[in-house]
């Protein structure tokens, strides 16, 4: 047999041997016809291969919704100091997301919250969720609740060299800001009082009063109102409520 003769074979079988390989991992097959050559003789061509589909990949959404989901880890906390000039003890993380609530990022103004942009007392962190649960339950088809920042891991300073505008409080795990509802419905932080749902956002104002919340501030120009001395009106708190509990049960 010539060179060149040999080398078409040999080919030949590497491309057939590679065929068979793929036929016996699982490919469906296509039945073939036999075909005619113009010499007359007949010949039945190689069977046609159906790839299988890639698996699919969940969605990132899901997948986020997966991260949110993990479980809290519950500690005993300490809030050590006041509010402006303190620190934080064995601090429990918010969750990234849940059925009820997402976190909000205010300097990158994205979801969610930078993880340690979200520590707070093990009673703040319930407080918070209790109040997203319960407000989920009573207006379902309403948009989630939005929590900002709380403290860092250990507490302490929070001002402008974490992010404009900063927080003169937020140093001991008892600070949490909460969003206002939305009234178009979207899912993000509203920028202005006039975007804000101001039912829905008198009733949150209402819940975490009557979750014993200490002194909640909210924006001058929201129309909400709660007990003199509980509820007060502040600067920049237009498009949330900054709502803070006492060190213990009771306001």
């Amino acid at each position: 047999m010539r060179p060149a003769s040999r080398s078409k074979v040999c080919g030949r079988r590497v491309w057939i041997g590679a065929a068979l390989a793929i036929l016996s991992a699982g490919a469906a097959v296509a039945a073939p016809q036999a075909l005619r050559r113009p010499d007359g003789s007949t010949f039945r061509p190689l069977p046609s291969l159906t790839v299988p589909p890639a698996p699919s990949v969940a969605p990132a959404a899901a997948t986020r919704r997966r991260r949110g989901s993990r479980p809290i880890r519950w500690r005993s906390s300490i809030a050590v100091g006041s509010h402006s000039g303190g620190r934080l003890v064995r601090g429990v993380r918010l969750p990234a997301e849940r059925r009820s609530f997402f976190t909000w990022d205010p300097v990158l103004r994205r979801s969610p919250n930078r993880r340690w942009r979200r520590w707070g007392t093990d009673r703040l962190v319930r407080i918070l969720i209790d109040v997203a649960r319960d407000h989920h339950r009573a207006h379902p088809g309403a948009p989630r609740i939005a929590i900002g920042d709380l403290s860092r891991p250990h507490g302490g300073d929070f001002g402008r060299r974490f992010g404009p505008i900063g927080h003169a409080s937020h140093q001991n795990g008892l600070d949490a800001d909460v969003y206002y509802p939305r009234a178009d419905g979207r899912e993000r932080a509203p920028r202005y009082a006039s975007q804000i749902d101001r039912r829905l956002s008198q009733e949150l104002v209402d819940r975490f009063l009557a979750a014993d919340a200490q002194l909640i501030f909210v924006g001058p120009n929201t129309g909400l109102v709660g007990p003199p001395g509980r509820v007060q009106a502040l600067a920049n708190h237009d498009n949330h409520l900054h709502v803070r509990i006492a060190t213990e049960g009771g306001g």
